[in-house]
């Protein structure tokens, strides 16, 4: 067995980018492609989306959330309001947009976290 196979088999690949090429650095494993760190323990849990939001609540899939300020939206005129009410979220896991939805009135768009509240 070459010192190549034996890397490979014993870091895994890294749960965020799926990398090849995630190195270990004392108890933890690095993933030089997108910068994850991660335990070995944690390593073999699942890979759930943990979204919280403005007020630290768990967020999940199908979740109906409030903005929490006005957002301007990139490329246009229009504005998401505070207050307004966004149902049936989706969680994603990747970009630093990690709910997607569609906004009444507006149409599909990515939106942060941070800026929302669960009802």
């Amino acid at each position: 067995m070459t010192e190549e196979n034996l890397m490979s088999d014993q870091v895994p690949t890294c749960p965020k980018c799926n990398s090849e090429f995630a190195y270990s650095d004392g108890a933890l494993f690095i993933c030089p492609e997108c910068g994850h760190e991660w335990d070995a323990q944690t390593s073999a849990e699942s890979d759930d989306v943990i979204v919280k939001d403005a007020v630290g609540n768990l967020l999940q899939d199908g979740d109906t959330v409030t903005v929490i300020k006005d957002l301007k939206i990139k490329g246009s005129s229009q504005v998401v309001k505070i207050g307004t009410k966004v149902k049936n979220i989706r969680l994603l896991d990747h970009g630093d947009h990690n709910i997607d939805c569609k906004v009444e009135g507006i149409g599909p768009m990515k939106l942060k976290s941070e800026f929302v509240k669960k009802v």
